[in-house]
Order: C-alpha cells, then structure tokens, then sequence
C-alpha cells in the first residue's frame, strides 16, 4: 500500500476512487480524469435511472465502460465492484476521518436539497424530512456505512494483487498526491 508521496510503479490507465459517502470520491475521480487526461465516467450517472430507480442497463453499461482504454471512476454499487477492479490498475482510497466524511455529506446533502440540483436524469435530493423516515436517506446510509473500507488493504491484496492501492487518509494528503499525480502527466 502507498501513501501520498510515493511513487507510482507506473502511470496508470483506468483507476478507482474508494471511500464512504461524503470522502470525495466524485471529485477526486474529476480532477483525476483531469491532470491524466482520461475519460472520468460518473458511476451514479450509470446507475440511477429517473425516480431514482436503477438503470436496467446497468451492468451492460458497465461491461462498455470498462472495456475502455483509459478511465476513472468511484469503486460503488456490488454489482460492479468487481468487475472494475479487474480492469483497473489503480486504486485510490479515501480514508478520511468519520467527522469529515460525515460533515460533507450533511453539506452536499444540504446544498444539493436547498438548491434544488439536479442529479442523474432528473433525480433530485429527497426532502429533508425523508433524513427521519428513510432508512436509507444518504446521511443516514453514511453514518450506517462508515466503517465499510477498514479492511480493503486485505480485501484487495487478496482478491486483486494486480491492483496498486494508494491510501489517502486527509485532505491535504490527496491534494499533494494529486500534484505528484499531475506533475507525472509532462
């Protein structure tokens, strides 16, 4: 396992972002596709249909996306989960403290919900009130999932050794990981 400041074995060509809700996966997996000049494919954007109902194309839309080259994407949703860490070269994992995820989740959650920002085909945050009656609500589902990653090291040495992983445990750290990154690109 890496940490921010070690080299990469190699530049890599298709790489996941994993973390719980509220790390930052969406965006790390953007300013990746960025400096590296890859295509990012959002997997929520796959995943979620109108009414937020799951695509039935779904898995086939995955198959696609992951026959590609080059890309970068968040490490989500079981189904396919696997199938990109097969294909992938790279996994990056936010290990951000509880606090932080927690506290940007409320504020995505908060600003996506007030603003009224649309999501995937139409999908807007639910109301505020669904936080007491959802036992899914995305905050609620966070809180309930924090400690989801805690043994990825050994998951994915064991099932993936193809895999680099390199853990991001603050803010700071992926952002001077992500210089290093860019820097690599010239």
């Amino acid at each position: 396992m890496l940490g921010p400041d070690d080299p990469l074995p190699r530049r890599p060509d298709r790489i996941i972002v994993a973390g719980t809700a509220g790390t930052g996966k969406t965006t790390l997996s953007g300013r990746i596709g960025d400096a590296l000049g890859i295509d990012h494919v959002e997997i929520d954007g796959l995943h979620w249909g109108a009414d937020w109902t799951p695509r039935p194309s779904f898995s086939d839309d995955v198959d696609a996306f992951v026959a590609r080259d080059r890309w970068v994407t968040e490490w989500q949703y079981r189904i396919a989960r696997e199938r990109l860490a097969a294909r992938a070269d790279l996994l990056v994992w936010l290990d951000y403290p509880v606090a932080v995820s927690m506290q940007r989740v409320v504020r995505r959650t908060l600003r996506r919900r007030l603003q009224r920002i649309e999501l995937w085909h139409g999908n807007v945050e639910p109301a505020l009130w669904t936080f007491v009656t959802d036992r899914d609500h995305i905050v609620r589902w966070a809180w309930r999932t924090r400690a989801k990653y805690r043994d990825l090291p050994a998951v994915a040495a064991a099932r993936h050794p193809h895999l680099t992983l390199v853990r991001l445990r603050s803010q700071g750290e992926t952002d001077r990981w992500m210089r290093t990154l860019a820097a690599s690109r010239s």
